[in-house]
């Protein structure tokens, strides 16, 4: 009859190491009459390893300011933690505005290759251009003389030097006593607009009568 109850079963199936093992199932009846089947069980790994990203995956940085990736984390089913073998490559260039991308890699002991994460850095340019006066930001200049004025220079995180870009507008009028102002603005290529510098011109009358 039924001798299921009675099936003594022996396996050699490790799950924690690939390779081919066998489950041996055994019966006798009350004859003493002997079955043998016998089961081949393959342990494989085809389980891809799963990337994780360590902070955001869109990051907005600064130009001309230092970049650190946050990196990545790596884990497999079979050889647990891959972090150390990820692979990276980074095309981020500090010093253009634009998007670009950092990718990781990783495979596992047994070929398989996980998804590539990819961490998106737009390299923006938010920081506005610093003009600095030549000369003092207060002068006292004698009427009905010749005013020339010091100028001033301009200098911008990524674009470098914008002297020659400063736009001026002076009220200075040397016939009339006063108080007057020379402006100074400049603007760099992404559209950041300098903190506006202003030199004050007190005309003044010294000269004694002849």
């Amino acid at each position: 009859g039924n001798l299921t109850g009675n099936i003594a079963i022996d396996s050699t199936v490790n799950p924690d190491e690939l390779g081919t093992y066998t489950v041996n199932y055994n019966v006798s009846d009350t004859n003493g009459n002997v079955a043998v089947e016998v089961r081949t069980v393959d342990v494989i790994d085809t389980t891809i390893p799963v990337i994780s990203l360590v902070g955001e995956a869109t990051v907005v940085h600064e130009a001309k300011t230092p970049y650190t990736d946050a990196g990545a984390t790596a884990t497999d089913t079979f050889n647990g933690n891959l972090t150390a073998s990820i692979a990276s490559a980074s095309t981020v260039n500090l010093d253009e505005v634009g998007t670009y991308a950092v990718n990781y890699n990783v495979s596992d002991a047994n070929g398989n290759t996980a998804v590539e994460a990819v961490r998106t850095v737009e390299v923006v340019d938010t920081t506005a251009p610093l003009i600095t006066l030549l000369g003092e930001a207060t002068m006292i200049h004698e009427a009905r003389t010749p005013y020339n004025d010091a100028g001033a220079t301009a200098a911008d995180t990524l674009d470098g030097s914008l002297s020659k870009n400063i736009t001026t507008a002076s009220t200075v009028n040397p016939d009339k006593l006063g108080t007057y102002t020379v402006n100074y603005n400049v603007t760099d290529a992404n559209g950041n607009k300098a903190v506006e510098i202003v030199r004050t011109v007190e005309v003044v009358d010294t000269t004694p009568p002849i």
